[in-house]
């Protein structure tokens, strides 16, 4: 009967519940009163290092240290680039952080405002600042394919459980695809196939509660896939 008590450990919460009274500390989305810490949105509570925080349901992304993201390019300085992550704020990828000797001012030649990337969250302090990195295994630019967006907190249904979801809609599409945890998705592939992916994760973004959703997905893009390559063996 115990563990029919329990919390459960992603819980939904709303404004104003009560999310620790045992010396966590406040992470975003919550505030501190009498000691206590209590939720300031509708999101789901999250406890990663000592901190409890709220990932809104909806809006931006919320970086933690470690998520991989993917980004694009919207800005260059001599010895960084400001990526937009679908943060509130940019991040800037600063030289020393990507996998290329860069000299100063020399920035415009390895990176252009526009080209995507997948990268990892480096650094997110206490004023939000901040930071990501290109130096570790798999981050890298992402050249051509298409790139759409799905609420962040989405991400692991798209995923799946051990990554079944993703996989099935890579496999019956034959297209690459990244899926970044700030909700930004590049797929890469042969354009029908790229737009079948597309709608196949943006029903999943917008069911994503709905029962049945994998035997669903796969029974559209069945029944859509044959019907790409008729008309492809037309032309």
């Amino acid at each position: 009967m115990e563990n029919m008590n329990e919390r459960p450990k992603r819980e939904v919460v709303v404004p104003g519940d009560l999310l620790d009274d045992k010396g966590l500390r406040p992470g975003s989305g919550t505030y501190v009163l009498d000691g206590n810490v209590y939720s300031s949105l509708l999101g789901v509570k999250s406890i990663r290092s000592n901190y409890v925080n709220v990932i809104p349901l909806s809006g931006r992304y919320l970086p933690q240290t470690a998520d991989t993201v993917v980004g694009t390019i919207i800005d260059i300085g001599p010895s960084n680039w400001l990526v937009d992550i679908n943060a509130p704020y940019p991040a800037p990828l600063h030289v020393n952080e990507v996998p290329w000797r860069v000299e100063f001012g020399d920035t415009a030649r390895f990176l252009k405002v526009g080209e995507v990337i997948m990268a990892k969250i480096l650094m997110m302090d206490e004023t939000n600042k901040i930071q990501v990195t290109m130096n570790e295994s798999g981050m890298r630019k992402l050249q051509g394919g298409h790139v759409i967006n799905i609420s962040y907190s989405k991400v692991p249904r798209v995923i799946g459980k051990g990554g079944s979801m993703i996989q099935m809609i890579k496999s019956m599409t034959d297209c690459r695809i990244f899926v970044g945890q700030n909700g930004v998705i590049w797929i890469e592939g042969e354009l029908d196939n790229v737009l079948v992916a597309a709608k196949a994760i943006k029903m999943i973004d917008e069911e994503a509660q709905s029962s049945n959703l994998t035997e669903r997905v796969k029974e559209y893009m069945e029944k859509t896939l044959p019907a790409v390559e008729r008309a492809d063996a037309q032309e």
